[in-house]
């Protein structure tokens, strides 16, 4: 059966996070991403053209598991200099193996991020 539907992109994921506030100077303060809008429990964010949705939730709930991992492109930079500047920040960066052009590191709710360039 065809469908009649056609996706053009992806609007927003959703993380689910214990502390917005934290969550929300992470991803602006640090990252760079800018607030499109939000309200007491709830926070949509730009990143160029994607968006990012971070939902306050219940101790019950478990942030970070909701994914495998959300792949960030840097806009300038290498990565080494990246690397020291997240580890200067408190954060554990790894790699992956046989992959030079990124860097995997976790949010303060244990979401696994990934940032790569663009050759």
């Amino acid at each position: 059966m065809a469908s009649t539907l056609k996706v053009s992109g992806i609007d927003h994921l959703v993380f689910h996070v214990k502390d917005l506030a934290r969550a929300r100077k992470f991803y602006v303060d640090f990252l760079g991403m800018e607030v499109d809008h939000e309200r007491s429990w709830q926070c949509f964010l730009k990143c160029g053209n994607q968006g990012l949705a971070l939902f306050e939730v219940s101790d019950e709930v478990r942030g970070g598991s909701e994914l495998n991992h959300l792949a960030l492109t840097l806009q300038s930079g290498d990565l080494e200099r990246t690397k020291k500047t997240l580890e200067d920040a408190g954060i554990e960066v790894h790699g992956r193996k046989g992959d030079p052009s990124c860097i995997y590191f976790q949010d303060p709710d244990g979401h696994q991020l990934q940032l790569l360039t663009r050759e």
